[in-house]
Parts: structure tokens; sequence; C-alpha cells
């Protein structure tokens, strides 16, 4: 099995970086190949610009599908985009691991989400969601947050955690990965803001490095997410609703 881990926390003695060390650790024993794309310190480029594209479609009006679909198709991708979809392409198992910054991901990580998926190419009109260009493979989000848990839930403090991790997984989803039950480690306090006893706080940090690691090798037996395929709508998008005879749906 490849595995394939996009790192994005600029910190290198972070707890994000301890699960992705814990991560490639555990997949390697377990027989894995395992590649890592860590954003930061490769300084990756999140803003999709012109720049990016010197054999451009149109050098006086920057349109972003347009110049993917025509970098694509002429061959002409940028190097860090071709290299991050090489590695996307090698692998079975895609791993994000960030921090919830402003409850969603990092800019960086939405950057390489926009860069990345190239319009025309690892996707189209019809080749996304269950017919998805990525589809036979799986993805996994690890999110780290300095609250506790106990904060997190519906109408909860620190908001919900399904909500917040939508857009990326449904984005997944529209790529055609698998989208598997994402893994929290709540409660990485610090830098001003403390829950707990110091000390309790890194017992329970290491527990939740052990969790992951037992995490990561039981993914055969997890459940993916629900998510609706071409089968579930109309031709206009809209959901479909099974006949029933109740004059409520028409």
């Amino acid at each position: 099995m490849q595995s394939h881990i996009i790192h994005a926390h600029p910190n290198p003695a972070s707890f994000n970086a301890a699960l992705t060390a814990q991560a490639r650790q555990t997949l390697e024993n377990e027989g894995a190949t395992v590649t890592i794309s860590d954003l930061y310190q490769s300084e990756f480029d999140p803003v999709e610009r012109g720049q990016h594209y010197p054999c451009g479609l149109d050098p006086t009006a920057f349109s972003a599908l347009a110049e993917q679909r025509h970098a694509w198709r002429t061959d002409h991708i940028p190097e860090d985009v071709e290299r991050e979809i090489h590695a996307l392409e090698a692998a079975d198992l895609l791993i994000l691991q960030f921090p919830l910054w402003w409850h969603g991901a990092p800019a960086i990580l939405k950057g390489w989400f926009d860069r990345v998926f190239l319009s025309g190419g690892l996707y189209t009109s019809r080749m996304r969601y269950d017919a998805g260009y990525f589809r036979g493979r799986r993805a996994l989000l690890s999110v780290t947050s300095g609250a506790p848990q106990a904060a997190f839930g519906p109408g909860a403090r620190g908001g919900d955690p399904e909500v917040m991790l939508w857009p990326l997984q449904y984005s997944l989803h529209y790529l055609g990965f698998e989208v598997l039950p994402p893994f929290w480690s709540f409660g990485v306090q610090g830098h001003g803001y403390s829950y707990e006893d110091a000390d309790k706080a890194k017992a329970r940090l290491r527990g939740r490095l052990d969790a992951w690691a037992t995490h990561l090798k039981s993914l055969d037996a997890a459940t993916p997410l629900a998510f609706p395929g071409w089968a579930n709508w109309d031709g206009d998008g809209r959901t479909l609703v099974p006949p029933t005879g109740d004059p409520s749906h028409p």
C-alpha cells in the first residue's frame, strides 16, 4: 500500500508533527510506503494566480479554471502542482494532517486544494463525485484543536466538528475519494490557553498518539462517510425523492 500525507503546520516541533511522524512509522511498520508533502517546509504557494502559468492562455485576464484546463491539455502544469498530483496518483491512502484554525483548515491547505485539483484534468463536469478521478482511493483527515473535546458539538461553544470539516471532506468526495471518518485530537493546549494540568495534558496527548497508531492499523474496518452520488440527483442537481404516493412529494 502507498500512503501520502499532506502536512500543514508551520512548527516542526508541534503535536501535528508528532502525529505525522507517528502515522509514517505506523504505516511503514504495516508494510506501506509513505510519502509526505510538508507544505510549510516546502514553501508551497497556496495562491492561485497567473504567475504560475507563464505559457498561459490569456495574459490579459486570469481565469483559474481556464488556465488550469489549458495547462493540463498542453502539459504545462506548474512543477510544484505536478509533483503533488504524481504523489496523489501513486497513493492508495491520503491523509491530511492539520490544526483547526478559525473553524477550518489553515489557508495553505485550502490553497493546496485550489491549485492541485486541476479543472479539466482531475475533474470535469461528469468526472466527479462517485465517478471522480480518485475513485477507489481513500482519504482521511487528522485534525488538532486547542480547545477540549467537551467544547465541541452542535450548538456548542467550539462549534460543530462535522460542519467545520464538511467543505474539505465533501471536496475529497467530489474528487472521487472514499472519505473515512476523521481522527480528532482535542485539547492541544498551550501558548496562553490552558484547560488542565500540564502533566495531565502531556499524558493525554501521548495517549492520542497511541490511539492514532491503533486507528491507522484498523482502517480496513472503518465505514466511509456517506455522500450522495449521481444517482441521487435529477438533471438540475436537485435531490431525487422516491415516489411514495404522498401528495407532499409530487
